[in-house]
This record gives structure tokens, sequence and C-alpha cells, in this order.
């Protein structure tokens, strides 16, 4: 009974892996560069990409999958800044998975996009394991949650191309410790730009726009 039970789980890992490749080769023929971010409840990611949005709308064709359990308000604060959205509700389920967002794909006006954001379901553990087919997965972190975060959370780092620490404007009320931030993900990744943001006030989100207009094809 165990091994049939490994060869079912086999069996839909490799099926996500297969769908994934195929959002993969969909977004390389339209030329759409994406990424994928994930952070916890709270973290700041649709607060995020709000400032991100404004700040690369006029240069590029931005589209966005909005992921969370349930509500439409993550999509609808970003429908209001006139890029198209979908919205995938999980109803219970802890990430995003290539299939829910090859589905969403189907319902994106993919020949007017050069930017794909996504937003995975506020979780730092479960998203990290599921490719859906992005070009760059980005973590993001917050002062709130504290500095410990990259030590207990270490796959976010191993997985991501770019860790976002956001909330920068809260440090006076916080004891966080940057060093205790910055070694765990220096010794797993040494070549990792972190970028320190407050949505807030706007502090250090040219950066960001910077890091990604680098990647984009």
């Amino acid at each position: 009974m165990k091994s049939l039970e490994i060869k079912v789980v086999r069996k839909i890992l490799e099926a996500g892996m297969r769908i994934a490749e195929t959002n993969r080769r969909i977004l390389k023929e339209k030329g759409i560069t994406s990424f994928n971010f994930i952070g916890a409840p709270g973290a700041g990611k649709t607060s995020l990409l709000l400032k991100l949005i404004e700040n690369l709308k006029d240069r590029y064709r931005i589209g966005v999958i909005e992921g969370d359990l349930a509500t439409t308000r993550d999509a609808e604060k970003i429908y209001q800044t006139g890029v198209p959205v979908v919205q995938i509700n999980t109803e219970g389920g802890c990430h995003l998975d290539a299939n829910l967002v090859g589905k969403a794909l189907e319902n994106l006006p993919l020949e007017d996009i050069d930017i794909l954001f996504i937003e995975n379901v506020g979780n730092l553990v479960c998203p990290t394991a599921f490719d859906l087919g992005e070009d760059y997965k980005v973590g993001i972190l917050s002062v709130p949650e504290g500095d410990d975060k990259p030590e207990k959370y270490p796959v976010i780092v191993k997985v991501s191309k770019a860790i976002v620490l956001n909330k920068i404007d809260m440090l006076p009320y916080f004891r966080f410790d940057r060093e205790r931030f910055y070694f765990p993900i220096k010794k797993l990744s040494p070549s990792m730009p972190i970028f320190e943001v407050s949505c807030e006030t706007g502090e250090g989100i040219s950066k960001v726009v910077e890091w990604i207009i680098s990647k984009v094809t």
C-alpha cells in the first residue's frame, strides 16, 4: 500500500512539472518575464506590487495573477491601477500550483503583457516547493516578522532569486538585528540581492524596479 501511495504522489508531482513547463513555454513564446512573489500573510506583497506597477506601467505592459484563500480584495486593488488581473481563490489550499496558474493564463491578454507578477498565497513554506512556470521567485519578508525568518525558513532563501525586506519604516519600533537577518541569507546564497524597502515611504522601491528591469527579456 505504501509503494502505491508513493507512485501516486510521484505521478501528481510529475504532472505538475509538465504543466509548469507548458506555462513556461507559453510565457517565453509571448516574450513575458514572470515573477512569483512568496511571503507570509501581512508581509506586504500586494503593497509592493502596487508600488512596482506604479513605477513600471509607463514603460512595460503588466499583468497580475493574485492568489489567496478567499476574497477578491487584493485583485480589486490591482484592478484599480488599470492592469489586467486574475484572482485565484484556493479555498483552503496553502499555495498556487502550475495547473491553477495555467488556467489563469487563459484569462489574461498575454499578447499585451511584458511582465507578469504572480502573488502567491500568504505562506513561507508550501509555495517554495512548487514550480509555476515562472522565471523568478522573489521572497518577501518584513520587519515585524522578525530577523530570524531567513534562518528558520531557509528554503525561501534557497529558491529565491532576490529577497525583499519590507516595512523598514518600522525598524524603530521592533528589535530587529540586520546582521542576524543577513547572515543566513549570505551563507546560503552569497550573491543574493537583498532589497530593503518601505511601501509606506517609497524608500528602496527604485532598487527593486531596477532589478526587475534588468531581468526583463
